[in-house]
C-alpha cells in the first residue's frame, strides 16, 4: 500500500482531536505507522480470493444446548426462610439501602 493512500501525521492529530487525546510527538509518529500497518494489513485481507467461501455468523458452528422448560415444585416458604438472617415469617427483611433525603 502506497503512503499517500495512508494516514498520515495530521489525520492522526484530527483523530487524537476528535478523541481528545493529547499526544507527543513520539506518540503521533508511533501511531501514524500502527494506523498504517493496520491498513496494509486490512488490504492483504482486500486481496484474498472469497468467491466460494460461504457467509457464517461465526467461525465456530455452535449450537445452543438447552434443557426441556419442565415444572418442578418450589422450596417451601418456611424451608426458604430458614437460612435467612432475618425474617418476618413471610419474607427477608433486608437492611435499608436507599435514603429518602
Amino acid at each position: 500500500m502506497s503512503k499517500e493512500r495512508g494516514v498520515n501525521r495530521e489525520e492522526v492529530l484530527k483523530i487524537a482531536s476528535l478523541a481528545k487525546l493529547s499526544l507527543t510527538e513520539e506518540e503521533v509518529e508511533k501511531y501514524t505507522s500502527q494506523f498504517n500497518d493496520i491498513l496494509d494489513y486490512m488490504q492483504q485481507l482486500n486481496e484474498l480470493d472469497i468467491e466460494n467461501v460461504e457467509p457464517l455468523s461465526h467461525v465456530l458452528e455452535l449450537t445452543n444446548v438447552t434443557r426441556k422448560d419442565v415444572e418442578e415444585s418450589s422450596l417451601k416458604r418456611k424451608e426458604v426462610l430458614k437460612n435467612a438472617p432475618e425474617s418476618d415469617g413471610d419474607y427477608f427483611i433486608v437492611p435499608k439501602v436507599i435514603d429518602k433525603s
